[in-house]
């Protein structure tokens, strides 16, 4: 592969069409708006066809205007179909989103026929072209599309750090935003129009089809990287770039491999981003689901520590050794699951081994001491509160003995016998 100047400005003019598009896309994610995200990137079609059809030229004015006309209009009607004909907001979202986007088709197929537009440099972007479309700016010359996405990426960041308490209470509490005096319905047309005039300025670098993943997927990214407001911001804008980078260098490379001269960058961008995504949604420290995973497998194993702790503790209870009983059987959880339990348990000193079986060392006395008392007055507690079967109250009990807080403790009372006549073991505190 060989660098030019135009693989530059691709790239150059996709990190800003990218970049823009995350900003009101972190919004619109954190509102849970971003099904209307993808109704505008769609609906202002027909604002552009007819903006064709009336000036006969490509006029970026016009076709803005036009554009976020047609992007409140969708905004306006979405919330009156979903507030006068009482219906949920996806389907009314659907509606407006099907029928806009249909006429904005039938009334491009008519601006062809006028107009210098190719229908699928709309619908999939041509940002491999942009380079060749420059204005001269003094002796400089830059491509119209990184122009027009840049001034959309500086409007949206000063929009953005603007009103920047004013979208962030909106996104979290409208109720509150209100008393505060800010119009939560003034910030949602601005975003609105926001959204409406982004779309615009990334057609011709994406498309109508494909600006959506560039609205949402990075910000979705994002938001499961982070809970912090301004940090989404920054990391979607990270993804959008990387993505866009990314992306073309996928797009020129990765075909030739398999015998094809290349492929679109808009299509490969949004492949990237999707991988981006699909990282984070597997990986992500909080949300992940490897991360979801490791912390159920801990609370498992925590709970099958607990388990084995206090069964032994029950057995010397009754003067009896691990050597009559398996845990497997016991517990009934694998044999694997009881080797690392085991593992660990002996790794803190809480049990020991010998030739035959398994007991306690004095700390895991302790420690099991205070999950057979949780237990047993969890018994208590359920028996003198909600009256039930003996059975049942083992069952319940087995369960809330792994969650019992300090809070919790102070609540449960301190009986020294068990609803099945077993002596609860003492506080550590006495």
């Amino acid at each position: 592969m060989s660098w030019t100047p135009i693989d530059t400005w691709i790239c150059i003019i996709s990190i800003l069409c990218a970049s823009a598009c995350a900003m009101p896309g972190c919004i619109l994610v954190l509102r849970r708006m971003s099904l209307m995200g993808d109704a505008i990137s769609h609906t202002v079609l027909p604002g552009i066809a007819i903006a064709f059809l009336v000036t006969g030229s490509r006029e970026p004015t016009a076709m803005l205007i036009g554009a976020v006309i047609i992007g409140l209009i969708t905004a306006f009607l979405v919330q009156a179909i979903e507030t006068l004909g009482k219906i949920e907001t996806g389907a009314a979202i659907g509606i407006v989103f099907t029928v806009l986007f249909a006429l904005g088709l039938v009334l491009m197929r008519q601006a062809v026929d006028h107009v210098d537009i190719d229908p699928d440099c709309v619908l999939y972007g041509a940002v491999e072209f942009a380079y060749f479309d420059q204005i001269q700016i003094g002796s400089w010359s830059i491509p119209r599309a990184a122009i027009v996405n840049c001034i959309a990426l500086l409007a949206n960041a000063f929009i953005i750090l603007i009103l920047y308490k004013e979208f962030k209470i909106t996104a979290f509490d409208p109720a509150l935003a209100r008393t505060h005096g800010i119009r939560p319905s003034m910030m949602h047309y601005l975003l609105m129009t926001m959204t409406a005039a982004t779309a615009v300025a990334a057609f011709e670098t994406v498309g109508s089809i494909l600006v959506i993943a560039m609205l949402i997927v990075p910000a979705s990214t994002a938001y499961l990287l982070t809970d912090k407001y301004g940090v989404m911001f920054v990391i979607a804008i990270g993804i959008a770039i990387i993505a866009a980078v990314g992306g073309h260098i996928s797009a020129v490379t990765i075909p030739p491999m398999f015998g094809f001269s290349g492929t679109s960058t808009a299509g490969a961008m949004a492949v990237v981003v999707g991988f981006l995504f699909l990282l984070a949604w597997i990986f992500s420290p909080k949300q992940g689901v490897w991360s979801a995973s490791r912390r159920r497998k801990k609370v498992q194993h925590g709970i099958i520590k607990d388990n084995i702790l206090g069964l032994l503790w029950r057995l010397e209870e009754r003067g009896q050794t691990q050597s009559t009983i398996s845990f497997e059987s016991a517990l009934c959880v694998s044999r694997r699951a009881i080797w690392i339990a085991t593992k660990k348990l002996k790794k803190q000193e809480s049990i020991c081994n010998d030739s035959t079986h398994w007991k306690l060392t004095e700390k895991g006395r302790n420690e099991a001491s205070l999950i057979v008392r949780s237990h047993r007055l969890w018994e208590s507690y359920l028996d003198k509160q909600f009256p039930q079967d003996a059975h049942q109250l083992h069952q319940s009990a087995e369960r809330l003995e792994h969650i019992t807080t300090a809070q919790m403790q102070s609540q449960l009372g301190d009986a020294e016998i068990d609803p099945h006549g077993s002596k609860v073991p003492p506080s550590p505190d006495t």
